[in-house]
């Protein structure tokens, strides 16, 4: 019949609509993921990506945004985009429901207050997840990853200000392997993305001289090299950031 979903167990059931983000924020120079751990079945134990069922009076962004903000304390993400539809029939046990994913991106210097059920989990060493989330987190890491390279993306990871050494962290944490800080400042200044502001940061417990303070020039998100791709050093082939 025109309407209905297919059969789950030989029954049919109601597809119902949730929305999930995949939030990412470099911590400690690691890039990192917030879930929560579920309290009840199925998957109880496992890790889940935040989020909840679509309301009538919303769309995807509107829900996802509410969510977080309603749950984690992530009132001012600093970069939201969907990722895309994982709609697997089997993909929570027992029910037909659709999933639209998100991405969301966290400044370094944030440290929002989330529940004692909740934490950043390593996307390189994530503990076992539910349903399908470890398969969103991929999709949200490579998504991050792609557009490091071709976008101004890095200003959703970074501080309001920085000095190149810790943009550099940031960029290589979100990588997953190392970036000149040299070779960074010249392509996202070439790509006309970085400027000074003129300040320079604290002097440290050691003394020396104090590092210069730069800002991404815009804070929303634009394409600077449509075809550049960031490739960790000594990969054959173009690579932006060695």
């Amino acid at each position: 019949m025109p309407g209905t979903t297919p059969p789950l167990g030989g029954r049919h059931v109601a597809t119902g609509h949730e929305v999930l983000a995949a939030v990412l924020q470099v911590r400690d120079g690691r890039l990192r993921v917030l879930a929560w751990q579920r309290g009840i079945a199925p998957d109880e134990g496992r890790w889940a990506l935040p989020g909840g069922h679509l309301r009538d009076d919303e769309d995807v962004e509107e829900s996802v945004r509410r969510q977080l903000a309603e749950k984690v304390d992530l009132s001012d993400v600093a970069h939201v985009e969907q990722l895309g539809v994982f709609s697997a029939p089997h993909r929570v046990p027992d029910a037909r429901i659709v999933a639209t994913a998100f991405l969301g991106l966290v400044p370094s210097d944030a440290d929002p207050a989330v529940p004692d059920d909740t934490a950043w989990q390593p996307v390189d060493a994530l503990p076992p997840t539910a349903f399908d989330h470890a398969a969103i987190v991929d999709d949200a890491l490579d998504r991050l990853r792609a557009k490091l390279s071709y976008t101004n993306i890095g200003f959703a990871l970074a501080p309001a200000e920085f000095t190149v050494s810790a943009l550099r962290e940031i960029y290589a944490g979100a990588l997953g392997h190392p970036v000149s800080a040299t070779n960074l400042q010249r392509v996202l200044t070439r790509r006309g993305q970085l400027e000074p502001t003129g300040a320079v940061s604290p002097p440290g417990p050691a003394g020396g001289r104090p590092a210069a303070l730069f800002r991404f020039t815009r804070r929303t998100l634009r394409v600077t090299d449509a075809f550049a791709v960031l490739r960790p050093p000594g990969e054959v082939g173009r690579a932006v950031v060695p």
